[in-house]
């Protein structure tokens, strides 16, 4: 067990938080598992703690004795400014803010690719890139990155930033082929952050073992994350459709997120 093991994963209702809840429950004494309805636990060590993000006294309570927070929980797609606003980076602040007030060691945020959509797929991305958000959601996540690096240098909250890719049970278009991550990587990502030492503020990539990967992932090393599946074992069963994107799409890292609402200069794009 590592010396963090009491464990709140909120968002654990999700598709990520149920894989993360497997991957973790041997690792501590303790799982909070929270989301805005109830969760029935899966062992004797789980407990369910239903709140809303924006509740800041709520999130007080759900830090009570807590080592470690695997902050999965929020908006996962793009959406309206008011929602965004209030969930994901109003919310994002007020775990942050518990965690800090009740000293709780380390957080592992839930950052997305989308917090660097607007990077051209010829470019290797890694951990000292200008931000270039392609959406409402993805500037949330530029946000909560900023704020994990405040409170880090700040107040010594250690923080783990994973900009996931596309967590699927398997690659489904041609964006997936570079940026999927698989629920028995996710696990293993999920693992590695915990067991990691020697950590301030790290970036990792949330991605799969995958061939054609757009990004430079030295954080990952630095946890010990060592994925085990790639994307182009299935490349072959993509059809005609899945493997068509428009021009915007095809430009970009973050595909459709960089095409929605696009009116811009594709050309004036660097």
């Amino acid at each position: 067990m590592s010396r963090f093991n009491t464990i709140l994963i909120t968002g654990a209702a999700g598709g990520i938080g149920s894989v993360l809840r497997d991957a973790l429950r041997p690792h501590c004494r303790l799982m909070r598992c929270s989301d805005l309805g109830e969760i029935e636990p899966q062992a004797s060590h789980e407990e369910s703690f239903a709140f809303d993000l924006r509740d800041a006294e709520s999130a007080m309570k759900a830090m009570e004795g807590i080592d470690i927070v695997y902050h999965m929980g929020g908006i996962p797609l793009e959406d309206n400014w008011e929602n965004i606003r209030d969930v994901n980076i109003e919310g994002t602040y007020n775990i942050y803010e518990a965690a800090r007030v009740k000293g709780v060691k380390r957080v592992v945020f839930a950052s997305s690719n989308h917090a660097m959509g607007f990077y051209r797929r010829s470019t290797t991305v890694g951990q000292g890139e200008t931000p270039r958000p392609d959406s409402r959601y993805g500037v949330s996540k530029v946000f909560a990155e900023a704020l994990g690096r405040l409170y880090a240098d700040k107040h010594g909250l250690e923080t783990i930033s994973l900009r996931i890719g596309q967590f699927r049970p398997r690659p489904t278009n041609r964006r997936m082929l570079s940026l999927w991550l698989s629920p028995a990587d996710m696990g293993r990502l999920g693992v590695s952050c915990l067991n990691a030492e020697d950590i301030h503020f790290e970036v990792v990539y949330g991605i799969s073992a995958n061939k054609r990967v757009w990004y430079d992932n030295p954080g990952g090393r630095k946890i010990g994350y060592e994925p085990k599946d790639c994307a182009e074992d299935y490349a072959a069963e993509l059809g005609e459709e899945a493997m068509r994107e428009d021009p915007v799409e095809a430009a970009f890292q973050g595909g459709p997120y960089c095409s929605a609402e696009f009116d811009g200069s594709l050309g004036r794009i660097d």
